[in-house]
């Protein structure tokens, strides 16, 4: 079976072409899990699989965790399957690539740069209060598409100086917190000055925290601005694992048109002879 290995800013995935129906859907989670195991297999956070179109776009694409689980839609991943699409030749310098959460669009800026705009919110709380070893963190919690990918946005300073076991238990704990219906992945940001972020997010499916989230980037900055956290303008995004830019439309008490620019790079590709 040929696979593509691909990553967006240290967030990687692999991709697996099933245009012509030869890998029954049945079978797409438990791949998932055999290619995306680190260190006894491809490795990945999560696997992609390339489908004909059903609703007018280039392809489609379902996506799924490293756990086996199946995500509504991702960020990095879309940029990565817009380059697919376009190296493979199934799209142009645009591309249209059906989701679970509804419809992406990607366009190439350049060789190893692409842009997509995400899905717009179908859900947005501003402050709800988790309650987390005595104290109360704000969380902005928010779905994008629909289905909604679930996000639950919190700032913290001191995030970046916090002992990695006592991170990893908060983000684990608000990740799964009883307030979230189908549990959120968690991102936690903190400013650099103007419009400019560091953030890391822990990612359901993965359970862990991920080099860089791109629906955790939109989400951020879709915070940030109904929050009053920014100017207006283009929000840099600074992950563990590379530079992320997000701009959008905040009108009338509505985001919109949320465009997510980062590298989409590809790796290596080859057959996975594994069973």
């Amino acid at each position: 079976m040929h696979f593509v290995k691909m990553q967006g800013a240290g967030n990687d995935f692999v991709v697996i072409n099933n245009m012509d129906g030869a890998i029954p859907a049945s079978e797409y989670a438990n791949l998932a899990v055999r290619l995306c195991r680190r260190r006894l297999s491809i490795g990945a956070d999560g696997m992609m699989v390339v489908l004909p179109p059903a609703e007018g776009g280039d392809i489609a694409m379902v996506f799924y965790n490293e756990d086996g689980s199946k995500g509504e839609m991702c960020g990095n991943g879309a940029r990565c399957i817009a380059r697919y699409a376009h190296d493979w030749g199934l799209a142009g310098d645009r591309q249209h690539i059906e989701t679970t959460a509804g419809m992406v669009t990607g366009q190439r800026i350049e060789q190893d740069l692409y842009c997509v705009r995400l899905n717009d919110p179908s859900h947005m709380e501003p402050e709800i209060g988790i309650f987390w070893e005595g104290t109360i963190l704000s969380c902005f919690y928010i779905e994008l598409g629909r289905p909604g990918i679930p996000h639950a946005i919190i700032e913290l300073p001191d995030w970046d100086s916090l002992p990695r076991q006592e991170l990893f238990a908060m983000g684990k704990f608000i990740r799964e917190y009883p307030t979230f219906p189908k549990g959120a992945n968690v991102t936690f940001w903190k400013s650099l000055g103007e419009n400019h972020v560091k953030a890391i997010t822990f990612e359901r499916g993965v359970e862990d925290f991920t080099l860089a989230c791109g629906t955790g980037a939109g989400s951020t900055a879709a915070a940030m601005h109904v929050l009053r956290r920014c100017e207006d303008g283009p929000i840099q995004l600074d992950f563990p694992g590379g530079e992320l830019q997000v701009s959008l439309t905040w009108e009338d008490g509505r985001i919109s048109d949320i465009y997510l620019t980062g590298p989409a790079v590809v790796v290596a590709e080859g057959d996975y002879i594994g069973k």
